[in-house]
């Protein structure tokens, strides 16, 4: 098979995985829409700030722990690749066997780590008090969000990311119906957005789990039990997760930072900035679709050692990630101010964010190598390398700031641009020494 026609194999499989994930990701945002409605249209706005506060500590709280969808997907689709059922059934056992016991510690460990959460967060007196109820609430359905988080995961490395899609529009779909009967239906307030979000995380769980049923049929059947209680077993397991926790902590610091930074030169600022970011959001619904592609495609041709399917994988990866890169910072370009009056009705916050829309222009172009290769190093199961870029990454991105302080929050995004840009450098860097060295045979 000709290269050409490699490539073009492997971008109808991208693009097979890439729409059911693309379409998911899209079911987020309007969750988030229904929940704010609903809540803001109670008589009290301390309700809806309550919950604002709570989706912003789980939010932090549960992306932190993404690696047991991340590292899931890597070691399955190399299992998968390599054909060994044995191990493919094995990796979810010990992901759900993980994901279950760090659900128990946070619930175990609830009432502190939601008051520091909280406290960091300084919201309003009463406020934190709602929002404390919210979270306690939320905080019950820990074992099923992880657990959910290694089967799609394993799902994904198997290279059906149609079940992804399934348990998306299952939770988001169950959640809003319940927002409405429960706040609306029944009057309750915070706490019903609560009640809903665990009822929907179980009922998702619930379906995941039959989904996995019928898949192990399929594998051979149930998990061998020595294997799963065998502490040994889960050291490479450990290896990959522990490599992408700290991973994910210093992206969260980044993040933090900037918005931390950004509150200290005023609310208008703060509110702009949290505009802006919304357009990387948008942009994230496309790049994570095909990046995750490339996580199974890429893991499961490791798997294989087939490294001319590797390549082509990288490669059509890489076409759909640069277009929708591409068209993104187009429309950023020509719709920006659109965008941002659609986003906020405050003249004084469209303004700001007007100012700083060229950043976003840029970022796309930018972030698209960091949110691609991100993908190929979780289906290579090179986590090291994906710490590594973050923090190298910080190193410049912390001075980067102190420098252009006297910028003001221009000096913020060119010290998070750099922060980004810096990222893709050095996943390229790692990525062009093992095509030469680790994955021989690659053109890419």
């Amino acid at each position: 098979m000709t290269a050409t026609a490699s490539t073009a194999r492997s971008s109808q499989r991208i693009w097979a995985l890439a729409w059911p994930i693309i379409l998911s990701n899209i079911t987020v945002p309007l969750l988030g829409l229904v929940d704010t409605a609903v809540v803001g249209h109670l008589p009290d706005s301390r309700y809806l700030a309550a919950v604002t506060l709570g989706a912003t500590l789980f939010g932090f709280l549960y992306w932190g722990f993404g690696f047991l969808r991340m590292g899931t997907t890597g070691l399955t689709s190399q299992a998968a690749g390599r054909e060994d059922d044995e191990s493919v059934k094995t990796l979810l056992g010990q992901s759900l066997l993980l994901a279950a016991t760090i659900g128990v510690v946070l619930i175990l460990a609830g009432d502190p780590l939601i008051a520091l959460g909280l406290r960091l967060l300084d919201g309003s007196p009463e406020a934190t008090r709602l929002a404390a109820e919210y979270a306690g609430i939320r905080l019950l359905s820990a074992p099923a969000v992880l657990a959910n988080y290694a089967i799609l995961g394993w799902f994904l490395g198997q290279q059906n990311s149609r079940v992804t899609l399934a348990l998306l529009v299952l939770t988001n779909g169950v959640n809003i119906v319940l927002d409405l009967v429960f706040v609306v239906g029944l009057g309750m307030t915070s706490d019903g957005v609560a009640w809903a979000t665990v009822i929907a995380d179980y009922t998702a769980l619930a379906f995941g789990l039959w989904r996995v049923w019928h898949q192990l049929a399929g594998l051979g059947g149930r998990f061998r039990r020595a294997r799963l209680l065998r502490l040994s077993a889960y050291r490479e397991l450990f290896a990959v997760n522990a490599q992408l926790f700290v991973r994910t902590l210093g992206l969260l610091f980044a993040m933090a930072f900037f918005t931390s930074r950004g509150a200290a030169q005023g609310d208008t600022v703060l509110a702009a900035n949290a505009v802006l970011l919304q357009f990387i959001m948008l942009t994230s619904y496309g790049l994570d679709g095909f990046a995750h592609a490339a996580e199974a495609l890429t893991g499961r041709a490791v798997g294989r050692g087939r490294w001319e399917e590797f390549a082509a994988s990288v490669r059509a990866a890489a076409r759909f990630s640069l277009l929708t890169a591409g068209l993104a910072s187009l429309a950023f370009a020509i719709g920006g101010p659109w965008l941002i009056a659609l986003l906020t009705g405050l003249p004084e916050v469209r303004d700001t964010a007007g100012e700083y829309l060229p950043w976003m222009v840029a970022m796309p172009l930018i972030a698209v190598w960091s949110y691609l290769l991100d993908g190929v190093f979780i289906g290579t199961t090179s986590t090291r390398e994906m710490r590594n870029s973050i923090f190298i990454a910080l190193a410049v991105y912390l001075p980067a700031w102190w420098l252009s302080r006297g910028l003001g929050n221009h000096g913020l995004w060119l010290a998070f641009t750099l922060f980004t840009a810096v990222r893709s450098g050095v996943l390229i860097a790692y990525y062009l020494h093992y095509r030469r060295t680790r994955w021989s045979g690659t053109d890419v």
